[in-house]
């Protein structure tokens, strides 16, 4: 055993002294090759402009001499691969493990060697102090390990972090819960900053999705494993089996193996880790026996020979320097590697493009220089161009595209892999433009994928192929039933204390269906009811608040008369409603007593419109008759007289010699049909007045509506209704709502009342002949049962309230409870809203009126103008004519008085009719020889005006 420990020494003595030479040769070289330059012919060595950058790390940590490994190689590699180049990094190392051994080394760095930009370090606070440092310098702190960020890029552009951004991965972990129907989940992350950070990025995507952070689990970094344990334990007893882990390597290998005591990593659990974990797989102890079944995340790294080959080279380097590092597998070599070789490649590009280089800096105080105030801190001359060209920088490196977008490296691909038993095997990918993919291979326009059919076959914890459902009765059995404490209406629930046994007493129709239901269940269910009181043993707050203790994890469910609404159903699943739906209104009974009731079917702009009318039609028909009644006015009857004076008259008198013009009876019969249209109007509005109870939506400001307190119902009428908060007033029980209805809101009271169906019915089955209800049904979803958010319960429930509300049980315990005025839902007639029957205005008949109008111009036109008589003797001719071919052929008196007479100047159409219609009159006055003159000029007139007949 001696013998193998100094044959070991021996090797690593041998090994570090070989590269002690190389290293001395290759400065030698250097510096002999920069000598020669004499003036000779000799070729003279080339001249380089160095520029100095920083690097702190931890010398303790095995990431951090992971990462200076990759950084020395990344030094040697570029200028091998481009030996023309005109600058040379040089790396400035400086080891820190604290906080103030960080500030001090950055404030060391940029006073003393003046570097241009510093690399690291890695923790998250140390990064964020040495950033506002870098800033005051104008040194980039170029961090490549730093997932989250305290402050933006806008606020300190000299942060750079050559890593994807945690949002990304936020954003990767809510589309797999989404894909795979979990909408809740546990998180426990890692009590720091930068856990933190983390956590506020996923609460917000959760969010955005819809996802519940069911419960948040902190745990120190210095837990110990009684701690975690004791976490683990109060996690069994959720219901919700989804867990994300964010942790770093060392605390999330002690959490699974915790995990795996306790029982969590078996059938039913669903865990995911993010790649503060995933990267470091290597490093987690018994990673395959604790882990498996596990869902992770890691960034895509892409496959090539560069990367093989810089990886037999990363492990023989690391062999060399430090042999014991083979055992340790914390020093593997990871993305964070990756990345930080990548970064020096590109701070090397981008010092390349800046030539020609001033690498110096300004000082604003050039005394005490190798002090540590900071306001001794030059101005890096070099650092903004550095920045500016390194934010330019694209490459193709070992971890894949090398690109910069507002101070971060562009987001990449994250691979989704699982655990087995040998290890782990990528499952799928996900990416920002295309979500959950198979393979990276896709090709098309991107869309956006949640579904997990993407994914190849997964290997859930207890070696189980099933998909966990993400949410499971607890092991004690027992679910807290949150049930509300009521002051009215407590026909549905009803809270009380029992004298004899002093426990609380819940009982009601709500507590009725819901024990109905549980003989329903397939399974069985052990439950406490929890009424939602105050310490004053009076209730403790509203609805929502009584459903909002069920995310809160107050109780397990909410069993009562709540309302299932859209609002509600964001953050609580409810059941089918065992309940009818709706809300409506509720008003009294009354009639109005009013003796002008009769003239409100017309607006007085229509009635004034009537009078008009009817004066209009009697100013046309004197006009009419006034000729033809002119040499007759002194013998005409008084009842002649007065059916000229108004057109109603016709109707009391009509005798068929009233009128004695056909256009004048033309007028009459469209003034009758005016009537006939106006009065059926007029009788239908009215019947709707004297027998249909109204109620008129538009309330003044004196009325009121009254609601249920501590209800959704205000709410839903301020913005459903538009009713203003101040009109309305909130009432408990019955007894309340019948008192405010009594008084009216001009005593304090109401005028109608708005609630739910079920509640007006019970309002209505004690004081039926009082009220009623009016208006239509706003649609709501009755009555449920509340549970968590994606909870398995809700569909065994729901199933369970058909079977009860469909069974003759339903009816019994709506007699029992309700009463049996409520035992049939279709029982109360619903009747639609009618707000007072409008009156009816002018404008409503004024199509009618112009016809009419129309009419009146259109006879006085033919009957008072020449041009008027002529057109209609022309028309009336015609007419004649053609049935005269038409008729049959008579004898030739027949036939001559079959021609038709042109019209006289009083308005007659035919000899004949004025002859027969003034033989009444003739005789009353004893064969008067004027009518006689007259009748005969008529017809002479006629015969010689009109064409004969052949």
């Amino acid at each position: 055993m001696i013998t193998n420990l100094f044959m070991m020494l021996s090797i690593k003595s041998a090994c570090s002294l070989a590269y002690l030479v190389l290293l001395l040769l290759w400065n030698v070289g250097a510096a002999s090759a920069a000598a020669t330059g004499d003036g000779s012919n000799q070729t003279a060595a080339p001249t380089y402009t160095s520029v100095h950058i920083g690097l702190i790390l931890d010398s303790a940590s095995h990431m951090d001499a992971m990462v200076d490994s990759c950084i020395s190689m990344a030094i040697s590699d570029f200028y091998i691969a481009h030996p023309d180049y005109q600058t040379r990094l040089i790396r400035h190392r400086k080891d820190a493990q604290e906080e103030l051994e960080v500030a001090s080394a950055a404030i060391e760095l940029m006073k003393n060697e003046e570097v241009h930009s510093i690399l690291g370090p890695q923790m998250f606070t140390q990064n964020k102090f040495v950033a506002e440092l870098g800033g005051k310098a104008h040194v980039p702190v170029v961090s490549f390990t730093a997932r989250s960020q305290s402050v933006s890029y806008q606020q300190s552009p000299y942060v750079v972090r050559t890593t994807p951004d945690d949002s990304n991965q936020a954003r990767a972990l809510s589309s797999i819960c989404k894909g795979f129907g979990w909408l809740a989940a546990v998180i426990l992350y890692e009590d720091s900053d930068y856990g933190s950070q983390f956590l506020g990025k996923l609460t917000k995507v959760f969010q955005d999705d819809e996802i519940q952070l069911a419960y948040t689990a902190p745990i120190s970094t210095a837990a110990e494993d009684r701690h975690i344990m004791k976490e683990l334990k109060k996690l069994v007893t959720l219901q919700t089996r989804v867990f994300l882990v964010h942790m770093n390597a060392n605390l999330g290998s002690r959490l699974f193996r915790l995990a795996k005591v306790a029982g969590m990593i078996s059938e039913g659990y669903a865990w995911l880790i993010t790649d503060s974990i995933g990267s470091f797989m290597s490093s987690v102890d018994d990673a395959s026996d604790s882990m498996e079944g596990v869902i992770g995340l890691r960034p895509y790294v892409p496959k090539s020979q560069n990367l093989d080959n810089f990886r037999v080279r990363w492990k023989k380097n690391m062999l060399l320097m430090n042999p014991d590092s083979a055992k340790n597998p914390a020093a593997e070599l990871n993305v964070y590697g990756l990345w930080a070789y990548d970064t020096v490649w590109a701070l090397a590009m981008a010092a390349e493009k800046i030539r020609p280089v001033n690498p110096s800096f300004f000082k604003a105080n050039d005394e005490n220089k190798n002090g540590s105030d900071i306001s001794n801190l030059g101005h890096s001359q070099l650092g903004p161009k550095l920045l500016n060209e390194l934010q330019n920088i694209s490459l193709e490196g070992l971890a894949g595209e090398f690109r910069m977008i507002n101070g971060q490296l562009a987001t990449s691909a994250l691979e989704i892999f699982n655990v087995f038993e040998t290890g782990e095997r990528p499952i799928g990918y996900w990416t920002p433009d295309r979500g959950i993919m198979r393979t990276l291979s896709a090709k098309g326009k991107p869309t956006y994928s949640t579904s997990t059919n993407e994914l190849k076959s997964i290997l859930w914890p207890g070696d189980s192929t099933k998909k966990p459902k993400g949410w499971a009765i607890p092991p004690t059995g027992i679910l807290k039933i949150g049930v509300p404490k009521k002051y009215g209406f407590m026909e549905f629930v009803n809270v009380s204390n029992d004298p004899q046994t002093n426990k609380t007493k819940v009982t009601g129709f709500s507590i009725a269906i819901f024990c109905s239901v549980l003989q329903q269940l397939p399974f069985q269910i052990d439950y406490e009811f929890i009424p939602f009181v105050n310490k004053s043993e009076f209730s403790n707050g509203s609805y929502n608040d009584l459903l909002y203790g069920i995310p809160n994890k107050t109780f397990d469910m909410v069993v009562g008369d709540t309302t299932i609404l859209a609002d509600r159903a964001k953050y609580v699943d409810f059941t089918l409603p065992y309940s009818e739906t709706g809300t409506v209104m509720v008003v009294k009974n009354r009639k109005g007593r009013d003796i002008w009731i009769f003239v409100k079917p017309f607006r007085w702009d229509l009635w004034l419109l009537i009078f008009s009318t009817c004066i209009f039609i009697s100013i046309v028909l004197r006009i009419l008759e006034h000729r033809a009644n002119s040499s007759l006015d002194a013998s005409v009857p008084k009842r002649r007289k007065l059916g000229l004076s108004f057109p109603i008259a016709s109707l009391a008198f009509p005798e068929r010699d009233l009128m004695a013009n056909k256009w004048s009876r033309f007028v009459m019969v469209i003034w009758l049909l005016m009537s006939f249209i106006v009065m059926q109007s007029y009788t239908a509005n009215l019947s709707a007045m004297l027998t249909v109870d109204q109620l008129d939506f538009r309330f003044s400001n004196d009325d009121y509506i009254g609601v249920q307190m501590d209800t959704f119902v205000k709410d839903f009428v301020i913005k459903r209704l538009n009713i203003a908060p101040s009109r309305i007033r909130e009432y408990g029980t019955i007894e309340d709502y019948h008192d405010a209805m009594t008084k009216g809101s001009r005593n304090g009271g109401i005028d109608a009342i708005f609630d739910e169906i079920p509640y007006m019915k019970l309002f209505l089955d004690r004081y039926s002949s009082e009220y009623k209800i009016v208006g239509p049904s706003y649609r709501t979803d009755g009555f449920g049962f509340a549970f968590p958010l994606n909870s398995s319960l809700v569909v065994h429930f729901s199933r369970a309230i058909l079977a009860v509300t469909e069974s003759e049980n339903m009816t019994a315990l709506q007699q029992q409870y309700l009463g049996s005025k409520l035992s049939s839902s279709s029982d109360t007639q619903i009747n639609s809203i009618s707000s007072e029957s409008p009156k009816l205005t002018a404008y409503d008949f004024g199509g009618l009126f112009i016809i009419i109008g129309s009419a009146m111009i259109f006879a006085l036109f033919c009957s008072e103008t020449s041009v008027g008589r002529r057109l209609t003797n022309v028309v009336a001719y015609y007419s004649q004519k053609s049935f005269f071919f038409l008729s049959f052929r008579r004898n030739d008196d027949l036939r001559v008085n079959s021609i038709v007479h042109p019209e006289d100047e009083n308005g007659d159409l035919s000899h004949d009719n004025e002859v027969q219609g003034a033989e009444n009159e003739i005789d009353d006055q004893q064969g008067n020889p004027t009518n006689e003159v007259q009748l005969s000029e008529v017809g002479n007139t006629s015969a010689t005006e009109g064409p004969t007949s052949q």
